[in-house]
């Protein structure tokens, strides 16, 4: 007789008990030999033979039932290397409580696991007088398991992968409360202190055991993608919202890891972290780890592969250059300029476009954000060739000639601080027919009249360089800034005659209307 048993080890751990009770059902339906027959037969023969078959037959079915119930013990061994200790039996964990020192080499992966399940538990922390207790075997147990992992660096089984990821997403993966009407950017005030969870006790542990799992030599991405997925990479990308500047930090190395471990997650990873970009400059303009963000994309930039592909220059222009728009850019502005700064470096025919794009987000009225932009334009003025800068010159220090006659005396100085840049002295020299007359008036303004005199004095040794090195240039720009000066003067007298016929021919309506009335 043949019995038909699944090859499937999950199927023949769930179907154990089953197949032991068809078994035994099986063997009981056996017709059995009354008492009468143990003597003789109808016809008076002897029934020692018929019994004799029927106990071959019953040690037959016997011995096949414990073929299979061996099979199937074996199979149960052997799913405990398979199964995560969490869908186990309950006879087959072993208590969280033990030391990894008093168990044998071969069951510490299943200790592991049952004190990974233990961490899984959550507490409340807005009351740290609850389950005390409860909260210090968790961090005790937690701190055991950064030692295991960092001494021990074990081979780690599938199960052991899930049980590290699922305890680190039930720990780490949570809302955060939503943001009131009255946020403020986080930078914007000096006197605003950072919010601290006060559950850090445990979570800054459950970072750890992150790290040390994605730092293991052992590690295979292959297997361990599996769990460090896409679902698990979007919810840890959703924490860089928190106020906590501790987690900001330890996702930032966390994520670092991430990208560099797993190949295959990081085209995913460039899309999730430009969409959360793009949400916050055109939408909430609320959002406390962009900085944390763009400095790890600023390694990751610096190792692109030249040529740039078409998707990185796409992010340099779609998502760097629109994140100088929000009123908190100071927040980020450094690790924004590195990030802008390190595609040009690869590919300085960029600079162009970059240029462009913060010219047309240049602020007006803040004058802090006018000296950020300013000293980004410098560092990017300094790897730009001369083709790409006589694209832009025209428009660039028609902006830098507003720049040049602001009020604030710290922006003025800072305009005119870049004719010391020898490489961007050399730009203007090179073009100076054209440059010259866009910013000559501010010039000569600012040598007679600033307010500052340090402005006074850095545009005096302007314009005594200019004219060593181009008399007749500007002897040709006062020329032309005495005329702009006269047509304006005439437009000025223009508008004043208008002003007063209009005012006479008022004065005149109303004289005859009230005439007409006392009529």
């Amino acid at each position: 007789m043949s019995i038909f048993v699944p090859e499937n080890p999950g199927l023949l751990l769930a179907s154990n008990s089953t197949v032991s009770t068809m078994i035994k059902q099986f063997l009981a339906k056996i017709p059995r030999k009354s008492s009468k027959s143990n003597t003789s037969d109808p016809d008076g023969g002897s029934s020692s033979s018929s019994i004799t078959n029927d106990v071959s037959n019953n040690n037959g079915f016997l011995n096949t039932y414990n073929a299979i119930s061996s099979r199937l013990n074996t199979v149960k061994k052997m799913s405990s290397s398979i199964f995560p200790a969490s869908i186990m039996p309950a006879g087959e964990m072993i208590d969280p409580r033990v030391p990894f020192k008093d168990v044998q080499n071969s069951d510490k992966l299943r200790l592991l696991i049952s004190k990974l399940n233990l961490c899984s538990k959550l507490y409340d922390f807005s009351d740290q007088n609850q389950d005390s207790i409860e909260k210090d075997i968790k961090r005790q147990t937690l701190s055991e398991i950064i030692d295991f992992l960092s001494s021990e660096s074990p081979k780690l089984t599938e199960p052991a992968m899930f049980s590290i990821c699922k305890m680190c997403g039930n720990n780490l993966f949570r809302d955060f409360p939503p943001k009131n009407s009255v946020f403020l950017q986080r930078g914007e005030t000096e006197d605003e202190e950072p919010c601290f969870d006060p559950a850090w006790s445990h979570l800054q542990l459950v970072y750890e055991i992150l790290a040390r799992f994605l730092t293991q030599t052992s590690l295979d991405p292959k297997i361990a993608k599996q769990y460090i997925d896409h679902s698990f990479i979007l919810r840890l990308l959703d924490l860089f919202d928190t106020e906590d500047p501790r987690e900001r930090d330890c996702l930032k190395a966390i994520l670092h890891r991430v990208y560099g471990k797993f190949m295959v997650h990081r085209p995913f990873i460039r899309m999730v972290v430009s969409n959360i970009i793009y949400r916050f400059v055109f939408e909430t303009e609320k959002h406390n780890g962009i900085a944390e963000l763009l400095e790890i994309f600023g390694s990751v930039i610096s190792g692109f592969a030249l040529p740039l592909k078409k998707e990185h220059k796409m992010f340099l222009l779609r998502v760097l250059v629109p994140l100088h728009k929000p009123k908190s850019v100071g927040v980020y502005h450094h690790q924004l300029t590195y990030c802008v700064v390190q595609f040009v470096e690869k590919e300085p025919k960029l600079s162009s476009d970059v240029i462009k794009g913060l010219l047309k987000f240049w602020p007006v009225t803040s004058s802090q954000k006018q000296l950020m932009f300013l000293s980004e334009l410098e560092e990017l003025l300094e790897m730009i060739h001369t083709d790409e800068f006589e694209k832009i010159m025209v428009p660039l220090f028609r902006r830098i000639n507003c720049c040049l006659r602001s009020s604030h005396f710290q922006v003025a100085e800072r305009a005119h601080f870049l004719w010391n840049n020898e490489h961007i002295l050399h730009l203007i020299m090179c073009n100076r027919q054209v440059i010259m007359p866009l910013v000559f008036s501010s010039l000569e303004q600012n040598s007679q009249k600033h307010w500052s005199r340090t402005v006074v004095n850095l545009a005096q040794n302007m314009m005594k360089m200019l004219d060593d090195v181009d008399h007749e240039l500007v002897v040709s720009c006062q020329g032309r800034v005495e005329e702009d000066k006269s047509t304006l003067t005439v437009a000025a007298e223009r508008r004043r005659l208008t002003w007063e016929r209009l005012e006479s021919v008022s004065i005149m309506e109303e004289t005859a209307t009230t005439c007409v009335v006392s009529c």
